[in-house]
């Protein structure tokens, strides 16, 4: 009886941890969508330029998403007609989370090349799919 019911604890065990990973996929990737939703609607003449990370190493990866969502933060939307969706899609962004490796990165983000929004949004985007695989 016992082994019977550490065999069912595992099983159970096992599962839950099965199910957690596509979740978190589904998750990045609904980011990702949102992201490339956003290029279209920011606002790309006469802006501030933003610190972009491009292709971060792993241990850096945690880094890259702050700079991003530090940066998300200035992006402007391109016309008041999409003011509301702009500052949904911004808040969303910025609540985003990825877990600390724990691994101590050497660049900060004022070590980042400035782009333009849309460029930054693109390499925002390429970091999603770079975390999705």
């Amino acid at each position: 009886m016992e082994r019977m019911v550490i065999f069912c604890m595992l099983f159970f065990c096992s599962s839950m941890a099965l199910t957690a990973a596509p979740h978190k996929i589904a998750t990045y990737k609904q980011l990702f969508k949102t992201i490339t939703r956003l290029e279209t609607t920011v606002k790309d003449k006469d802006v501030e330029l933003l610190h972009t990370p491009e292709n971060p190493v792993e241990e850096c990866l945690f880094t890259a998403v702050t700079c991003f969502q530090k940066g998300v933060l200035k992006l402007q939307p391109e016309n008041s007609q999409v003011n509301s969706t702009f500052t949904r899609t911004v808040r969303l962004l910025k609540r985003f989370t990825l877990s600390d490796s724990g691994k101590q990165c050497e660049s900060s983000c004022e070590s980042y090349e400035k782009k333009t929004p849309k460029e930054f949004l693109k390499s925002f985007a390429n970091l999603m799919q770079q975390v999705i695989r």
